[in-house]
């Protein structure tokens, strides 16, 4: 297929129905078109450009059964991202709710956290039906998360460094490269010039002696729906982490203490209330009031850093918290992509008085931990 044959495809397919006339669908795509249209013709319909009977995706009312082979469909005619975006604008912006009323339906949608981020900004439009369904899917993306990060976080925050002690597990990380050179010189080359390693050292991790606080301030404005889905999955790791004592706060003009809930991320991701304000100040003064022991403490703001509230109380306490010994770090985005749009003039005004800002993946975000509790 030419170049602008196949431009001419997408856009048919873009356009839908109404191009018909001046853009012929071709052979072989017509699957693919009604797959889409079974959705997209709700568009229309809002619109008033379809009447009561036209177009199979025209009523808001399809049965289960339609929307299984609807699933079904999208999902082997399009590529994963697609197909992800696709599920999540059929239940959250056209009303699909279907697929979340059904247990077996349900068990069929394809879990992701951007799907659960979705789902989470809709659920109070939920009945109780479609909200055991989104629980299902929550459920399922929570304990690929944890299975996937609890092992980085052990390993990050198991214990601080000691050279002196030779690690039974060694990694990469803990290659220690002086002791290993420094027991391998008999070995050296002069010919080659080359040392021929026979014996590779590594440096262990003592065991951590002293607790910390990890206290976790989430923000769940809308735009933070994915940081916090991984938030909560990170509070649970690390609150069955040795001598770490993890408090989880969500905010919006208020706080929410969820840290009866920490362990248990789809309970806190059920309770999450997304949407409204953004009041930081008021929830870092919070944060500040509940530090017993500054020095052994750190502080995660998970925001976009767009405050609502006073920015100057904002930064009076964050000044006040870092003199004081706690740890403030500043996360403006925590999902896979480390990659995030926030407010990068508060971010600096924060960094000057003592509080490190980036945008990280939950990796990263573990490693962070680790160095700054060294």
């Amino acid at each position: 297929m030419s170049d602008s044959a196949a431009l001419a495809r997408r856009w048919r397919l873009v356009l839908g129905r109404y191009a018909e006339q001046r853009m012929p669908l071709g052979p072989g795509n017509e699957r693919l078109d009604e797959t889409l249209g079974y959705l997209y013709d709700r568009e229309y319909r809002r619109r008033g450009h379809l009447g009561a009977g036209e177009g199979k995706g025209a009523s808001l009312d399809a049965s289960v059964v339609e929307a299984v082979r609807w699933l079904g469909d999208a999902r082997e005619l399009f590529p994963t991202s697609t197909f992800e975006r696709v599920q999540a604008e059929a239940i959250t912006r056209y009303g699909l709710t279907e697929l979340l009323t059904d247990p077996a339906t349900a068990r069929r949608i394809e879990p992701s956290v951007g799907l659960a981020a979705a789902l989470l900004q809709v659920r109070e439009r939920l009945d109780e039906a479609a909200a055991a369904g989104l629980r299902e899917i929550i459920a399922r993306v929570v304990d690929e998360l944890v299975r996937r990060l609890r092992p980085r976080f052990e390993t990050a925050l198991g214990g601080s460094r000691n050279p002196r002690q030779r690690s039974l597990r060694p990694r990469a990380a803990d290659l220690d490269w002086r002791r290993t050179v420094r027991e391998n010189l008999g070995n050296y080359d002069r010919e080659t010039q080359r040392l021929m390693i026979d014996r590779v050292s590594f440096t262990g991790r003592a065991r951590r002696t002293l607790s910390w606080d990890v206290v976790l301030l989430v923000d769940q404005s809308g735009s933070m729906a994915s940081s916090l889905v991984y938030s909560a999955v990170c509070a649970s790791v690390l609150s069955g982490l040795p001598g770490i004592r993890v408090r989880l706060l969500t905010f919006d003009t208020g706080v929410v203490d969820l840290t009866s809930f920490a362990h248990d991320p789809v309970q806190v991701l059920m309770a999450a209330r997304l949407g409204g304000g953004t009041d930081i100040a008021g929830a870092l003064a919070y944060a500040e009031s509940v530090v017993t022991t500054p020095a052994r403490t750190v502080v995660a703001v998970v925001s976009d850093f767009y405050e609502g509230g006073s920015v100057g109380a904002l930064l009076a306490t964050a000044r006040r918290m870092a003199a004081g010994g706690t740890r403030l770090i500043g996360i403006a985005a925590l999902d896979d992509t480390g990659v995030a749009a926030y407010d990068t003039a508060l971010a600096r005004r924060l960094v000057e008085v003592g509080m490190d800002v980036a945008a990280v993946t939950p990796d990263r975000f573990a490693e962070w931990l680790a160095e700054v509790m060294a």
